[in-house]
């Protein structure tokens, strides 16, 4: 079949295009390279059957053309990154929405099937856990800059629901929980390859807060994996799905257990919300997901546990001399 990942030079993108070349598919990819990196998918440039575009789903002309020749749609373009959002958030929220809007239109006009990748953001400040697809989304003040990610997000979500109930297009969303894994950057704030980083240089680890916040991290492999098989299944289509892990860690054990595993000298020190990010900051104590329901619709589950997902970030950092992983590092193959 005939893939269009938006997005497709980013973390995630890249190694979705990558399996999805390894499976027989044809991929064609549309990156701005605002978030992404040439570096992700400069190994598949030469393949035959992956096709890429430098340029922003913005471009509507360009998009129409490629959703007209595509059999399933990818849209994972998006601002990314809790430092980005703080920083930038006009283009976070234009760009969430817009091109949200863009991409849903453009497949309606030819009915194609898409997928929306959404976020664990937007169940915001709950407190009812594990969280599930259909609980509550209790959001911060529209003051506080951070939640404008989450809501744009879960904008997203309303329309994607909307046209498959009103219009009949097939949809299907899914709120990822911190993937991880090689070529992902700490650049827009990621915690782990940050983290990694600094310890491989010998520097700070730095924690933002108090550091008793948990957080789920999944390997990007596991997420590829259940990518791709939600799309295969039918039932899956107009509704939300968890994509994560329930391993919890909190920040303080996740920066000891990559000092330990990096074999680093590095010293742990806190960093105050408001001097990392904005006055006010607020964060969430926890975030784990309830994965019953795609167990139920495709019997996915994660595999990979944490501390292979921390060796290979550790190790990608190794092979690249401590900057973002590149096409050289090893990732675990898939089974179809």
């Amino acid at each position: 079949m005939r893939y269009l990942i938006t997005g497709g030079a980013g973390f995630i993108g890249s190694h979705l295009s990558e399996e999805l070349l390894r499976r027989g598919h044809e991929v064609f990819v549309v990156d701005d390279l605002s978030t992404g990196s040439i570096n992700n998918i400069r190994h598949l440039k030469t393949h035959d059957r992956f096709h890429y575009t430098i340029d922003t789903c913005a471009n509507v002309q360009l998009m129409a053309e490629l959703v007209d020749g595509a059999d399933r749609i990818y849209h994972l373009a998006a601002a990314v990154g809790v430092k980005l959002i703080v920083e930038s958030p006009v283009r976070t929220i234009e760009t969430n929405i817009r091109l949200t809007e863009i991409m849903l239109g453009l497949a309606n006009k030819k009915k194609r099937p898409i997928f929306v990748a959404s976020t664990s953001e937007v169940y915001g400040k709950s407190e009812r856990f594990p969280f599930n697809e259909d609980g509550d989304l209790v959001m911060g003040a529209t003051t506080k800059g951070r939640w404008s990610y989450a809501c744009s997000k879960a904008i997203d979500e309303f329309l994607a629901i909307a046209y498959y109930k009103e219009k009949k297009l097939p949809t299907v969303v899914a709120r990822l929980f911190n993937t991880v894994g090689p070529r992902q950057t700490g650049q827009y704030g990621m915690v782990v390859p940050t983290f990694v980083r600094q310890a491989l240089a010998g520097r700070p680890i730095t924690v933002f807060g108090d550091g008793q916040q948990s957080r789920c991290f999944t390997h990007v492999a596991d997420v590829v994996r259940a990518l791709i098989d939600i799309m295969d299944h039918d039932g899956a289509r107009g509704q939300v799905f968890n994509i994560g892990n329930t391993e919890e860690i909190s920040m303080n054990d996740l920066a000891k257990l990559v000092r330990e595993l990096t074999g680093s000298r590095s010293e742990i020190v806190h960093i105050p919300y408001e001097k990392a990010y904005e006055e006010g900051f607020e964060d969430m104590p926890r975030r784990v997901p309830d994965l019953t329901k795609i167990g139920a619709a495709i019997g996915w589950k994660p595999t990979i546990p944490l501390t292979r997902i921390l060796n290979d970030v550790i190790e990608g950092y190794r092979i690249s001399g401590g900057e973002p992983m590149g096409s050289s590092v090893p990732v675990p193959r898939l089974e179809v």
